[in-house]
C-alpha cells in the first residue's frame, strides 16, 4: 500500500514548495524513509494530504487507503483553531499516527533544510522539540 501512497503523494502535493524552497514532496518521502512497517510508511506518505491538499477522506478509500490507515491520517490533520498541545495530545492517542508524527517532527526539526532560520524557525524548533518529548514518553 505505501506504492499507491506514494504515487497518491507525488500527485497530491505537486507544484507545493516548502520552507526551503524545495519541492514539498521531499518531506513526506523523508517521513517514510524514517518508519519501519507498510502502514507507517503509508501514513508517512500521506500525512499531509488532508490538511494541505484538496484530497478527502473518501478519495483516499476510493483509491485503495483502509480505513485504519485515513483514520491515523485525519487524527495527524490538525483542525483549524486546535490548539498545538490539544493537537499533540490527540496524536498520542493513536500509536500509528503517533510514530508519524515522530518522525514528521524529527524531519521538521533539521534546520539545514531552511537556507537562513529566522527566530521564528528556531521558536517553531523548540515548540517541536516539546512535542517530540511528550511523543516519545
Amino acid at each position: 500500500m505505501a506504492n499507491i501512497a506514494l504515487e497518491i503523494a507525488i500527485s497530491a502535493h505537486k507544484g507545493q514548495k516548502d520552507l526551503g524552497g524545495r519541492d514539498y514532496i521531499e518531506h513526506p518521502k523523508a517521513v517514510a524513509n524514517l518508519l519501519e512497517t507498510d502502514e507507517e510508511k503509508t501514513v508517512g506518505y500521506l500525512h499531509d494530504v488532508l490538511e494541505d491538499t484538496s484530497i478527502t477522506e473518501e478519495d483516499l478509500v476510493t483509491m485503495g487507503i483502509s480505513s485504519e490507515i485515513v483514520s491515523a491520517i485525519k487524527v495527524l490533520t490538525k483542525k483549524r483553531g486546535e490548539p498545538y498541545t490539544e493537537y499533540i495530545e490527540r496524536v498520542k492517542e493513536n500509536e500509528l499516527a503517533r510514530k508519524v508524527k515522530i518522525a514528521d517532527l524529527q524531519h521538521n526539526m533539521d534546520l539545514s533544510r531552511i537556507p537562513n532560520p529566522t527566530k521564528r524557525d528556531f521558536e517553531r524548533l523548540e515548540k517541536y522539540k516539546k512535542a517530540l518529548m511528550y511523543l516519545k514518553f
